[in-house]
């Protein structure tokens, strides 16, 4: 256990990592297809609909495996911030779950009930994507204040929740551009344009709010050389976004060649987000309180649980890739026979 050096060390920073790249993948697969959810009252037709359901069907459960991961990999390796954490969000926690279950079922009922039926499930599925989304962003909101509930972080949380819902549906419409055609696809388009916005705003006020939360995290950003070596983050960033603006204006194109862009050049950019939150963050897992370090459970439990999850995550790496492969090209009509 000290091939590596102090395991007290790196064990903590490991499951860090990891807990990180699980949360960071889940934001990534799972908002495509909780923005495809919210997008769905906008579709023209039942068909439009249904090719919308389509294009997430064969990726949207184990997409929702890496928050399992993440919210697993939190309680086994830190305990203590664990039950801080989720004590704190307990309501948007427990509302998450509730329309997860939501999203859940009525993906399944609205293929199978009668056709009379089918707008309330379509609604439902609806309502759990928006109100899943919702409760990340208030969550999020909430963490970058410290876990405050004063009526200024409320307030805050609640605009971190629109943006990030309106973040996925930028998701969600570049995903759509890339697995739909004709009509639907031209639409999707229209959607990541609008969606564009709701995410710039929320990147700039987690920006903005961040350091002023957190005289630590002022220092981290604007100290000298920090400032300098943390530059290429939000220029980085910016080009993205311009790239981001000036593909969704050209496209789609008849060739249909480069309708994989936006959806990459949005990955990018919550890749980006993430990195800074990480950066600003580190080493507190509960922010300004418990250091991953202190919040780490014994070195001997992280040693085991850290080679079952070498196991574990790759397993569920190859899987998401095999599906991807497996389900690559435009979305056909979603069928249960």
């Amino acid at each position: 256990m000290t091939l590596f050096g102090d395991p007290a060390i790196w064990l903590p920073a490991a499951f860090a990592s990891l807990m990180g790249l699980a949360i960071l993948l889940y934001v990534i697969l799972d908002g495509f297809d909780l923005g495809v959810g919210i997008l769905l009252p906008l579709a023209k037709s039942d068909a439009d609909k249904d090719r919308m359901i389509a294009s997430i069907g064969p990726f949207w459960d184990a997409n929702e495996t890496w928050l399992v991961l993440a919210v697993g990999l939190l309680l086994v390796a830190f305990p203590t911030a664990h039950g801080t954490v989720l004590t704190a969000l307990y309501l948007p926690v427990a509302l998450m779950l509730v329309a997860l279950i939501m999203r859940g079922v009525a993906f399944e009922f609205r293929a199978k009930v009668p056709a009379p039926q089918k707008p309330l499930w379509n609604a439902i599925f609806f309502l759990g994507s928006i109100l899943t989304a919702l409760s990340q962003g208030f969550m999020l909101g909430i963490y970058v204040l410290g876990l405050s509930f004063s009526p200024g972080a409320i307030l805050f949380a609640a605009l971190i929740a629109l943006c990030l819902a309106l973040g996925y549906t930028l998701n969600g419409a570049a995903w759509l551009l890339l697995k739909t055609e004709g009509a639907l696809q031209r639409r999707a388009a229209r959607w990541a344009r609008r969606g564009l916005w709701g995410a710039l705003s929320g990147i700039v006020a987690v920006s903005i709010m961040s350091p002023l939360a957190s005289p630590r995290i002022f220092d981290k950003w604007f100290s000298f050389p920090e400032i300098v070596l943390l530059a290429p983050l939000p220029l980085l960033s910016m080009v993205l976004l311009a790239a981001l603006w000036l593909s969704l204006r050209n496209l789609p194109d008849s060739h249909d060649q480069w309708t994989w862009l936006p959806f990459a050049l949005t990955c990018g950019l919550f890749v980006l987000a993430f990195i800074g939150l990480s950066y600003s963050f580190y080493p507190y897992v509960v922010p300004e309180t418990l250091t991953i370090y202190q919040a780490a459970a014994a070195p001997e439990s992280l040693f085991i649980m850290l080679i079952g999850t070498l196991v574990v995550m790759p397993v569920i790496a190859a899987y998401s890739a095999f599906s991807y492969y497996v389900f690559r090209g435009k979305a056909t009509t979603l069928s249960y026979e």
